[in-house]
């Protein structure tokens, strides 16, 4: 299954709240970068990266934009 960003913070409520939203919307995602965050001491130049599935992106956008969260979603060209 292929995985898409659907937006990068380094803020880790805002990050933990969408993977509750997620979670309970049965969309598969995943957060990367998190060990090289907290490698470069979450000085904010590695920002996490949250990744959901290809073909959920759009309901997922759709789940963050409704639950009023200020993502600013990664342009998908």
């Amino acid at each position: 299954m292929q995985m898409i960003e659907l937006f990068r913070t380094n803020d880790l409520v805002l990050i933990s709240a969408v993977e509750a939203l997620l979670s309970s919307a049965g969309i598969g995602y995943f957060v990367a970068d998190g060990h090289m965050s907290a490698l470069e001491g979450s000085l904010g130049f590695l920002p996490r990266r949250v990744l959901v599935e290809r073909d959920r992106l759009a309901q997922a956008r759709r789940l963050l934009t409704d639950a009023d969260f200020g993502c600013e979603f990664t342009d998908v060209g």
